[in-house]
């Protein structure tokens, strides 16, 4: 396999050369975005009833251009986050209104020029800084550029964005300590910045930050805005005075409507001329939410309500709402693109392959940290050095304790790997439907490097198992039972895995598709022969879709042949024929390709039920 060197690749030595063009790929002009959307509408079924709907949003309109920096202002609820989610392209349901980009409908074109950082930051808590936007780099910036110039994007924007002294520690999240807050969202704004977009979404970029970060980042935004051309759009909730100034645009919505929009330096003056001033010097951005939660300076005793409907009815009569629509409504000819610029956006940045070794690489670093857990191997350990204890040089007079440990065997490696991957998904759910959503990688090449990666551990840790208790058991002493025994619990591993990655990714909660994955192994157990012989035949089906049935049925067959003998006294006989033994005779020792053959088919089929369930994740759902 061609493999990345993930030490060059975290630890890049960059030229002048590189660095250079690199810092010109952020200021050059990638492709010009104007944003335009048109009374967008977005309303959403009421909890109580299903006929009724609640509109979230009331017919907001706006337009952004190049160059420009709008900040979407309003109090909690007033529809902030769902109209920059419905703007950004990813935001399905009942939403009605135009949403255009250079006159263009949303396209996957679209998406691969559009950079969207969520107000929560979303990242892998063991990478450290520098091999994050690495990573990024590698999987989002097409392949017309060579890998270093890729590692000196990364530089840049590790520079860029004043994240040098921090490069080398990792991101951390609320259980690993890592960089601090104000570092965390620096790194996921890189992680788009990368990328060069011509339209930037962020979600309360400044969220959580003291004023002198979140003076950083927007003064960043306000240079990659005004310096490069780019679209800016944000929600934030309570920008200092300084921050306030820096808007090229206001949006001041409240509870899903429009109060103003226009000149950030001109919003002041907007709303004296509707006789709503400050008495005292006070931050803008107060006096607006003050006014969008429908309180005045001027008149304490007016209501909120008549408050909030007189400045949004004095807003959609105003010249300023009438010149939106004019120019919301015109065509920009320039704005149109023709086939070559087409061309240059493809559907995908990078090849398969190449996504898929990044992203094992990733997987491999990010949690090789779990998978080689002490805890993890020292459980597995003592398990096994308990159960050889337990069944310490067993002989074949015992031959129904004999048959306990493949049982037990079977069925310890049916809940340890499912149990393992059950919370796959459901832990990385958020990752990759951020990822998918800004079409980062195919879903194929992240499913099966998400699955290779797991399996050094998956298969290690088995294979020390049954070592140990093949030995201490006394368990036959063939190369062919031995390999046998090993084969046929390894099979059975994987099919545990996959049967656990498939109930988590159609669960997506780990409490929940632990429950059922659990209750529904148990029953696989309980059915595979060894506690009840003789089942009813209401529910005998459920034994030809158990795992555990044929695991035990195989681990039994790699060990003994119906004509073999043991010794049994108490029948008055000196010995009987395994094949003769109740549990075994239930069971039966034949039918070996059979089993195998299902316990393949499981393998497959449960990590295609995997696989189709994960592609519903970051998609946009219609209505």
């Amino acid at each position: 396999m061609a493999e990345l060197d993930i030490e060059s690749h975290t630890n890049p030595t960059i030229n002048t050369t590189d660095s250079s063009e690199a810092a010109a790929f952020f200021c050059k002009e990638n492709r010009s975005l104007t944003l335009k959307f048109h009374e967008v509408v977005y309303k959403i079924k009421s909890k109580k009833t299903n006929s009724e709907e609640k509109a979230i949003l009331k017919g907001i309109s706006g337009v952004v251009r190049p160059g420009e920096m709008l900040a979407m202002m309003g109090p909690s609820g007033s529809g902030k986050t769902t109209l920059l989610t419905a703007i950004g392209g990813r935001l399905g349901g009942r939403l009605e209104g135009t949403i255009s980009y250079n006159n263009k409908p949303f396209s996957n074109k679209i998406k691969r020029n559009i950079g969207f950082v969520t107000q929560d930051d979303i990242l892998l808590p063991h990478l450290t800084v520098t091999e994050t936007l690495v990573f990024t780099a590698l999987l989002r910036l097409p392949n017309a550029l060579t890998k270093h110039q890729k590692l000196a994007h990364a530089e840049t924007v590790l520079s860029q964005l004043g994240l040098i002294k921090c490069k080398n520690s990792v991101v951390g999240d609320q259980r690993l300590r890592g960089v601090s807050g104000g570092e965390r969202k620096r790194v996921s704004i890189g992680q788009e910045m990368l990328i060069n977009p011509s339209l930037l979404f962020l979600d309360e970029p400044t969220s959580g930050l003291d004023s002198t970060t979140a003076q950083r980042i927007v003064s960043t935004l306000w240079e990659l805005a005004h310096n490069g051309g780019k679209t800016v759009v944000m929600t934030i909730h309570q920008p200092s005075s300084r921050l306030f100034y820096m808007f090229h645009k206001i949006l001041l919505l409240s509870e899903g409507n429009t109060m103003y929009f226009g000149k950030g330096s001109e919003a002041m003056d907007y709303f004296s001329t509707l006789g709503y001033s400050v008495s005292v010097p006070m931050n803008p951005s107060d006096f607006l939410l003050d006014l969008a939660n429908g309180l005045s300076m001027n008149d304490p005793e007016e209501e909120a309500t008549m408050i909030k409907e007189k400045l949004v009815s004095c807003y959609k009569n105003s010249d300023m709402a009438e010149n939106l629509e004019l120019e919301v409504k015109e065509s920009d000819e320039h704005l149109d693109e023709d086939a070559t610029i087409n061309k240059r956006f493809e559907r995908w940045s990078t090849t398969w392959w190449q996504q898929f070794c990044v992203l094992l690489n990733r997987g491999i670093k990010e949690r090789k940290h779990e998978s080689f857990s002490g805890l993890k191997i020292a459980q597995v350990l003592a398990v096994a050095f308990i159960s050889g204890l337990l069944w310490w040089q067993s002989d074949d007079a015992h031959l129904q304790d004999k048959i306990g440990l493949f049982y037990f065997s079977s069925s310890f490696w049916g809940f340890f790997p499912l149990l393992q991957a059950i919370s796959t998904f459901p832990r990385e759910r958020m990752i990759l439907e951020k990822e998918r959503s800004s079409g980062m990688y195919r879903l194929s090449s992240y499913f099966i490097s998400r699955t290779i990666s797991d399996l050094p551990m998956e298969l290690i840790l088995p294979t020390v198992f049954i070592v140990i208790i093949y030995g201490m058991a006394g368990l036959k002493r063939t190369a062919m039972s031995f390999f046998s025994t090993l084969f046929y619990q390894l099979l059975s591993v994987l099919v545990s895995q996959g049967f656990g990655l498939a109930v988590g990714a159609l669960v997506l909660d780990q409490t929940s598709a632990t429950t059922l994955g659990s209750v529904i192994m148990l029953c696989f157990l309980l059915t595979s022969g060894y506690f009840v012989q003789h089942v009813p035949g209401f529910i005998a089906w459920t034994k030809y879709i158990s795992i555990g049935t044929y695991t035990y049925k195989l681990l039994l067959i790699s060990q003994y042949k119906a004509t073999d003998t043991y010794l049994c006294p108490g029948h008055g006989v000196g010995v009987c024929k395994v094949g003769e033994f109740p549990a075994i005779k239930q069971m039966g020792l034949h039918g070996k390709t059979t089993a195998i053959l299902a316990l393949m088919a499981m393998l497959v089929g449960y990590r295609l039920v995997a696989y189709i369930a994960l592609m519903r994740i970051g998609v946009t759902k219609k209505e």
